[in-house]
């Protein structure tokens, strides 16, 4: 059975890694269960031959199941005529709202539609201002109400990149198949207006009952710092704890503790099964003698499965609690049938159905890890001895503790490569964070949080507010450890031989009392933390134009040395290109330093990332065209960077590879009559005979004065990246001709609302024969110039079945 169940679980993880789906999954699935039925009959007495069988039919049944449910999870799908069209919409809020300082956000349950075919779960955003046209009064939804809304909505798209969060795989995983926002009321006989109050239905009344939770605890801790910290540990929602918070759980290696995890789900439990089972044997102290009807095991086990379950209703099913409430599930059937177990088979049996339920589970790093934990624990930890029952108190406490920090340190060690290969990097005072963390979270802070959430006031206020106390406090110290210069070590993310090398280390290390020279397995981690980044070699040149959405965001690589041009977009207050592209990618590259950062003007969607930037990476120099007093020139004031404005003739060489600025001129920081765009800095950088043209935002009198001043030649190169996103104002056919790109390249966002790039401004590149990429389509763009230009489009070299659908 678990030979079958591993097979099942690789089976599906393959799928996910197609480019399309397999025809006929259906009737294949069932096949391959016939065959593998039939074969495991006749040689029910070949043990080997078994295995092997169960294994390959384990294999198939995972990947044609999942291909499967792909195909009916794909198949509702907006249609494309009616994407960016006003549609009304009646349904339910299926979700429990995300509220913002712009807006909210919540799923919605589709129930009738008027003129398009809508699919039957969306998700929608209520902005209060309308694209900053028109005032929007935002409506105060609750889970469950039944509204008529005006939306517009686009098929699942989202931004791809290298080593990137993979947005519309998750939206897939959840059910979405369209995503929007609601459009004020355009006419009279179509208002946005609540039709009911509350519909009932069992995902409604877990989502009500999820929003009077977190209400409840918000009145409570208004205004606290640490109150979406209590949140999570109640009902689950993390998205009120700021990225600030999230850096130091993540530096200190226990954001894993500030959910609803496994550790809490098994704490409720336990404590509900521990008195049910006293009460049961006293017979709730009186004579009814209720043992003798049915053992207080059983009672035990099924009050403990019935408030894990209901604990995880809170969580949203997340895969860490999905895990354990199976495991405790199997554990509870198995007494309750009297057939004892053994903790690996509850384990695999655990792994089948969360990926039989979810077989999208496997692309995420909470997958790996939540059952790499627990394998890591059965191997190092089987056939160690226990102290007996009749031991004094004292040793038993000893032989406790003792077992904790063994686990502790098990856990810690064991999921080093794992980790690296996840995030690139390993907290080096997780074993002591955690070590503090672990008992006052699991056994302190969530049972005071749970009981004043349901508790009546006063008495709630006071629980929570000393939930709140607590995580504060402990916060202090976890900023203390994730300060130092030690707290985390980073490198590349292992190619997949050292990741297996150092698998078979830890292994080693982990292994038995006796195993000889146990110590030797940490050797095998050393080329996976001592890797360096990849660079190009000297002369030659690496460019990254990265899929931020409408905005700029490119890395520039040389033997040496690193730059980046533009930071990306804001997404929102505490959301922008830096945080979620540029600062993760680098990361999983091993990157802990740019030598220098050229913000070209002072737009949102070319300087919106700066100060995530600046906070998170080493910048040794920054250059732009900002004016005093913008937000990223007080960051760089903070971090003591040196600072120059950028100005037309500045030059440099990296390793052979030359950088020069074409604008803007001295005087143009000093006019105020200037635009942002025309103050852009335009660099071009050359490597050996190829080079490339960054041009910001330049418009068309800009490009008219580089004409103006340039000698013949000056402005050739053979990848421009398009100015301005290729709107309507610049890419001039003169510019086009002066350059004579053989490569132009669009960083915009998908369906964006300047219709960038223009119709007849693409079409100009076109018919001059230039290449033209886009990274809405295309993903991010990579090029490496070396004696070519070699052109690398992420969605074309790693294409999954979900994009674009």
């Amino acid at each position: 059975m678990r030979t079958l169940i591993l097979g099942f679980a690789a089976g599906a993880a393959w799928l996910q890694t197609q480019a399309s789906l397999p025809p006929h999954a259906g009737v294949l699935l069932w096949g391959i269960a016939g065959a593998g039925w039939a074969a495991s009959v006749t040689l029910r007495r070949h043990v080997r031959w078994r295995s092997a069988v169960a294994l390959a039919a384990g294999v198939g049944l995972g990947f044609y199941w999942a291909a499967w449910l792909a195909q009916a999870a794909m198949a509702p799908q907006l249609a494309l005529a009616d994407e960016g069209q006003d549609i009304v919409v009646t349904g339910t809020v299926a979700s429990l709202p995300y509220r913002f300082e712009q807006g909210v956000r919540f799923n919605f349950a589709v129930e009738k539609v008027v003129g398009a075919k809508v699919p039957p779960l969306i998700a929608l955003s209520w902005y209060a201002g309308f694209r900053d046209e028109v005032t929007n009064e935002v409506g105060d939804v609750q889970p469950g109400e039944r509204w008529r809304l005006t939306m517009r909505l686009q098929r699942p798209h989202g931004n791809a990149n290298p080593m990137g969060f993979d947005y519309e795989a998750w939206l897939l995983e959840q059910g979405v198949r369209a995503t929007g926002y609601v459009r004020p009321q355009p006419r009279a006989d179509t208002p946005n207006v609540r039709l009911a109050a509350f519909v009932p239905g069992f995902g409604n009344v877990v989502e009500a009952s999820r929003a009077a939770l977190r209400a409840r605890i918000l009145r409570s801790l208004e205004d606290r710092q640490y109150a979406g910290v209590i949140v999570a540990l109640v009902v689950g929602d993390q998205r009120a704890i700021p990225q600030s918070d999230w850096q130091v759980f993540n530096r200190t290696g226990v954001s894993h503790l500030i959910s609803i995890s496994g550790l809490h789900i098994t704490m409720i439990a336990g404590l509900f099964a521990l008195g049910a089972g006293t009460l049961w044997r006293r017979s709730f102290f009186t004579d009814w003698q209720l043992p003798l009807r049915l053992p207080a095991q059983k009672v035990a086990a099924l009050a403990g499965a019935l408030a894990a379950f209901l604990y995880v209703l809170l969580a949203g099913f997340g895969v860490p609690a999905q895990r354990t409430l199976y495991m405790l599930l199997v554990v509870a059937l198995a007494l309750w049938l009297g057939r004892i177990t053994s903790i690996g088979h509850v384990l695999c049996l655990a792994l089948g159905v969360v990926v039989l339920l979810d077989p999208w589970a496997v692309l995420w790093p909470g997958f790996w890890l939540s059952f790499g934990a627990v394998a890591t624990m059965l191997y190092a930890t089987a056939g160690r001895t226990t102290v007996p029952l009749q031991a004094g108190r004292w040793r038993r406490l000893r032989a406790a503790v003792a077992l904790g920090a063994h686990t502790q340190y098990v856990v810690t060690v064991g999921l080093v490569p794992l980790t690296m290969l996840l995030f690139s990097q390993v907290s080096l005072v997780s074993p002591v964070a955690n070590a503090l963390a672990i008992p006052v979270i699991s056994l302190v802070v969530t049972p005071l949080s749970l009981l004043g959430s349901l508790l009546p006031a006063p008495l709630s206020d006071g629980l929570l507010l000393l939930a709140h106390a607590i995580v504060q406090m402990l916060a202090q110290v976890l900023d203390w450890l994730g300060a130092r210069r030690f707290a985390v070590w980073t490198a590349p993310a292992p190619p997949w031989w050292s990741f297996c090398w150092a698998l078979f280390g830890t292994a080693w290390l982990l292994a038995p009392r006796g195993w000889p020279h146990r110590w030797a397995g940490m050797l095998s981690w050393l080329p996976l933390l001592t890797a360096l980044p990849s660079s190009p070699p000297p002369g030659q040149l690496w460019v990254t134009a990265f899929d931020v959405g409408q905005g700029m965001a490119v890395l520039v690589e040389t033997h040496g040395h690193r730059l980046l041009y533009d930071t990306g977009p804001a997404y929102s207050l505490d959301s922008d290109g830096a945080s979620r592209v540029i600062v993760p990618y680098l990361r999983a590259r091993g990157i802990a330093r740019l030598d220098g950062v050229i913000i070209s003007h002072s737009d949102l969607d070319h300087a919106g990332g700066a100060v995530s930037l600046l906070e998170n990476v080493q910048v040794g120099w920054l250059a732009s065209s900002l004016f005093d007093g913008h937000p990223a020139v007080e960051a760089r004031r903070q971090a003591r960077l040196p600072y120059l404005h950028c100005v037309a003739g500045q030059s440099w060489t990296w390793e052979g590879v030359h950088f020069a600025m074409l604008h803007p001129l001295p005087a143009s920081h000093t006019d105020i009559s200037l635009t942002p765009n025309a103050r852009s800095c335009t660099v071009k950088i050359t490597a050996g005979k190829h080079s490339i043209l960054l041009a910001g935002d330049i418009e068309a009198a800009q490009e008219a004065q580089l004409l103006a001043r340039s000698m013949e030649g000056d402005l050739a190169a053979d990848v421009l990246l398009a100015p301005h996103h290729g709107s309507g104002t610049s890419s001039t056919p003169a510019f086009l001709s002066a350059v004579h790109p053989t490569l132009a390249i669009f960083q915009v966002g998908h369906r964006n609302r300047y219709k960038h790039p223009k119709a007849q401004v693409y079409a100009r590149y076109g018919d001059m024969g230039i290449t033209r990429l886009r990274t809405d389509v295309e993903g991010a763009v990579v090029l490496a110039f070396g004696g070519n230009i070699e052109v690398t489009r992420y969605r074309a070299s790693r294409p999954r079945y979900w994009h674009g659908r």
